[in-house]
């Protein structure tokens, strides 16, 4: 009975901290700058953008991290190129844009 009682205080510690570990909030993080697509400027930018669908895209990174070109429409399929923190490409041979 001992036993039992143990093992199921385990259980619930262990869940307890897999819920915890699961609901707490991570760190937000954006690049610190400007990402200009096609004109458009994204201050502090994050995440997947989207680029032309037909024509190629103008891209220029004035932030502090690198974005990487998609060949994907979702940031998915391979990586085209990367455009370094301060550099514009045209075109930029991709579907979509990743900035961290």
């Amino acid at each position: 009975m001992r036993g039992t009682r143990r093992a199921l205080r385990v259980l619930g510690a262990c869940a307890a901290a897999l819920a915890l570990a699961l609901t707490a909030p991570g760190t937000a993080h954006a690049a610190n700058g400007v990402l200009i697509i096609d004109g458009a400027r994204y201050i502090a930018p994050s995440g997947c953008h989207p680029l032309g669908d037909f024509v190629p895209s103008k891209v220029a990174n004035y932030t502090d991290e690198v974005a990487f070109v998609w060949s994907g429409s979702f940031c998915d399929g391979r990586v085209t190129a990367a455009v370094m923190p301060g550099r514009v490409v045209r075109p930029a041979p991709g579907r979509s844009l990743f900035i961290a």
